[in-house]
């Protein structure tokens, strides 16, 4: 795995390779990604204030997918972890994974910027 740092959560290497080695297009799905995630965490939070445990799942999922582009494999097991814990209607422990999620975020982020 390509890494900045010893916090690095991006695999550059495999991200790459998911968009065909096109730097190009790994820029423009890290823009897009970059404009979106943050309403994907709120999006996370209000559910989980609300206890949907439906909705929260769905978001989880898709933050999951989104994640995986990059292969953010901390980032895609935190919310595969809050997908689950919304699917089990569990959510009484989620908030700590929320908080894991948005710190692997915050540096995905940073990663994201730099390519």
């Amino acid at each position: 795995m390509e890494t900045h740092s010893a916090y690095a959560v991006m695999d550059r290497e495999l991200a790459l390779c998911r968009v065909g080695g096109d730097i190009t297009l790994l820029k423009e799905i890290a823009a897009i990604f970059l404009d979106e995630y943050p309403k994907g965490l709120a999006d996370l939070q209000i559910a989980l204030d609300a206890g949907d445990a439906y909705k929260f799942e769905r978001v989880a999922h898709g933050l999951k997918g989104s994640v995986a582009t990059f292969g953010a494999q901390l980032a895609v097991d935190a919310a595969f972890h809050l997908e689950q814990l919304g699917h089990a209607k569990d959510l009484a422990t989620a908030s700590s994974t929320l908080q894991t999620l948005d710190q692997h975020l915050r540096v995905l982020h940073l990663e994201l910027q730099a390519i």
